[in-house]
């Protein structure tokens, strides 16, 4: 019988796993062509605005295969419960056996979204950090706040979103340990900021090309299907480097595949994640330069965080 581990027993086993080390791990073993990770699976929903998407692989030669539900409800706020939502499938790779359900709520595609963040941070960032600019107020951009000071610490904070109330609330949760900005515009943000990070479910370019400067690196988040975009598509016209979770994820959704779709930018143009963490060559070698990194979310880092605490559950 498979293992049921619930959030509570999950968020006790993440605080000892090294996650943004077992994140790099995995996109390395990913643009190497070391895993089977299929096209993703989408439901889109309306009423109320929602999306599921069902993300699946495994890494070859390895013990286990990995099949996650996630999905973001963006009305569920007005119910008093989080957006996101889901669970975790851990399976023998050698027999099918069902090892482990890991019941997240969400949980887990959050952690290990903000940590695909601070590793792109951790490649593609300015050495000097003038300020971090948050673009969104929910469970992402805080995440991402925090899981960047591992490598890339900051204290100087601009945060921009549309709901004053949740501005408020993001503004009380950091400011004991950050001096937090309220920017009016996302202009603002931009001007002030050469680290930003989007995490909205936008449809409308929150960012415009001739807000940013020279040396700014932009990681975005939010973006992960085809109708999602945070940034104008000049911006990556405009970048010096643009960095893909995954290229052929990036063909259909993201920013990348808007930027394609508006030609704006081509495809020779973008580098995989994974390949441009093992050439230094391919990273951040000047600081005007303006780098851009799109997660649109590769199964295999819910393959490595599930593996990661299946494993620390059973050294219990």
């Amino acid at each position: 019988m498979a293992t049921i581990i619930n959030l509570k027993e999950i968020k006790a086993i993440i605080k000892n796993v090294d996650v943004i080390a077992a994140i790099e791990e995995g996109f390395i073993e990913y643009s190497n062509g070391n895993t089977v990770v299929p096209p993703v699976g989408e439901l889109l929903f309306e009423k109320p605005k929602g999306d599921a998407h069902i993300k699946y692989g495994y890494i070859k030669n390895d013990d286990y295969y990995v099949i996650k539900i996630a999905s973001g409800f963006y009305e569920n706020v007005k119910l008093g419960i989080p957006s996101s939502q889901g669970l975790m499938l851990l399976f023998d790779q050698k027999t099918g056996v069902p090892k482990a359900v890991l019941l997240d709520e969400g949980y887990l595609t959050d952690i290990r979204t903000a940590a695909a963040g601070a590793l792109a941070a951790k490649y593609f960032a300015p050495k000097n950090i003038k300020a971090i600019g948050i673009v969104g107020t929910g469970v992402q951009a805080k995440l991402q706040l925090q899981y960047l000071q591992e490598h890339t610490p900051c204290s100087t904070v601009w945060v921009w979103g549309r709901n004053h109330k949740n501005i408020e609330t993001f503004v009380k949760y950091f400011e004991a340990d950050f001096n937090v900005h309220i920017a009016k515009t996302t202009s603002e943000l931009a001007k002030q900021c050469n680290l930003i990070v989007t995490t909205t479910p936008s449809e409308l370019a929150l960012l415009k090309a001739d807000d940013i400067q020279k040396g700014t690196h932009i990681t975005a988040v939010g973006s992960d299907t085809e109708q999602k975009q945070e940034l104008e598509s000049k911006i990556l016209k405009k970048a010096d480097i643009v960095i893909a979770d995954s290229i052929p994820q990036s063909k259909n959704r993201g920013e990348i595949y808007r930027a394609v779709t508006d030609g704006e930018i081509s495809g020779k143009k973008i580098i995989e994640l994974g390949t441009a963490i093992q050439n230094q060559k391919l990273q951040r070698i000047k600081e005007d330069q303006i780098t851009i990194v799109d997660l649109t979310g590769v199964a295999v880092q819910d393959i490595m965080i599930t593996k990661a605490v299946y494993k620390g559950y059973l050294k219990k």
